[in-house]
């Protein structure tokens, strides 16, 4: 028989140690596990973060009020406490994973373009007009440069 590669689908699944990045309501913004699976709707969440600003207590969450992330903590067992999973949340380094990723650091740049005040967005418009500047005249070397057909 032919060698065949089988590759389980890498989609964000709802499981029991999934993170979640939560949406709406007084925790927007921050992150989660799912502890528990409630129904096809809600589940169970605790948010143990190490930072005592993100931290999110054990409360139920709907899954439209939720973005599913890449992250997983692996044997994570069902319906465990928030010691447990403070432990193995800090294990698997889900915050400074979660800071690497391009996701947080696209927000953490909106969040910090939308706090500049006039004179640094002046700044930053100066910037990019320089930038400009010197990639179109880079581009005109390179086409008086290339030959003429």
């Amino acid at each position: 028989m032919a060698d065949i590669d089988v590759q389980v689908a890498q989609w964000k699944l709802v499981e029991v140690g999934r993170v979640v990045l939560i949406r709406r309501g007084p925790f927007t913004g921050k992150l989660a596990a799912i502890v528990e699976i409630v129904d096809h709707k809600r589940v169970l969440v605790d948010g143990p973060s190490t930072e005592e600003q993100k931290i999110v207590p054990r409360h139920v969450l709907q899954l439209s009020h939720a973005t599913l992330t890449h992250f997983v903590i692996p044997q994570l067992p069902r319906s465990a406490g928030t010691g447990p999973v403070r432990k193995l949340w800090q294990k698997n380094e889900i915050d400074g994973k979660w800071a690497k990723s391009s996701f947080a650091q696209k927000t953490l740049s909106i969040e910090r373009r939308k706090n500049l005040t006039d004179f640094e967005r002046f700044k930053v418009l100066r910037l990019r007009k320089q930038a400009r500047y010197e990639v179109q005249k880079a581009h005109a070397k390179l086409r008086a440069a290339a030959p003429k057909s």
